[in-house]
């Protein structure tokens, strides 16, 4: 992807069949990137961006100041985030069913079986985190569509790395990142009314940036 400096402002550009210039500023380091008609001058890309500088470095310096998880090791004292609150992981071994619970205001108690591999305790706070997005997102359905009047024919939870939710307005098919679940509970519910507002407003698919 070709790379264009403004000063200090490296920016990635991706010139496409649109109609409009996009600029997004992307995680977790907050890299640029500028989605450009194909018609677009270098000094027209140029003078848009420079009229957004001070709100990209605002999102960049967002970026900087918002907690980064290390590796994960899944073990006992690990920090885990969920709807924006810092958890304590407290990994249990014992038989029966494997299962996440919350104790407590800061407390996530991971349930396996002896022996269980770290890939597999991932796997079942992966899991965790999934039912609890759907729940709430579930909570938010019957508000949404009284105001739209409108319905998605589907709906589910993927990771995504670039969007926080993306929606077809041609099929109504809508999906949601699953890292929204460690974000405040307000960021699931602004960024689905906007998605649910694209549905019927518009008659080009929809990208929520992660930005």
């Amino acid at each position: 992807m070709p790379v264009m400096q403004i000063g200090t402002l490296r920016l990635q550009i991706n010139r496409k069949a649109i109609k409009n210039l996009h600029i997004s500023v992307l995680p977790p380091d907050g890299k640029v990137r500028v989605s450009a008609p194909e018609y677009m001058t270098e000094t027209a890309i140029r003078m848009a961006v420079a009229s957004r500088f001070r709100w990209i470095r605002k999102q960049q310096q967002d970026f900087a100041r918002q907690p980064r998880q290390s590796e994960r090791e899944m073990v006992s004292g690990e920090c885990h985030y969920l709807w924006g609150r810092k958890y304590r992981l407290f990994v249990i071994e014992r038989q029966g069913r494997h299962e996440v619970k919350i104790a407590g205001n800061n407390k996530l108690q991971l349930y396996v079986q002896p022996g269980t591999s770290n890939e597999n305790k991932e796997l079942v706070l992966t899991d965790f985190y999934r039912h609890e997005l759907k729940r709430q997102a579930a909570k938010l359905l019957p508000e949404w569509q009284d105001r739209t009047g409108v319905s998605p024919t589907f709906w589910g939870i993927k990771k995504m790395k670039t969007f926080w939710g993306t929606c077809n307005t041609t099929t109504k098919r809508v999906w949601l990142n699953l890292e929204l679940v460690k974000k405040p509970p307000e960021c699931l519910w602004c960024m689905n009314w906007f998605i649910y507002w694209s549905v019927i407003t518009t008659s080009v698919s929809v990208y929520i940036w992660t930005a």
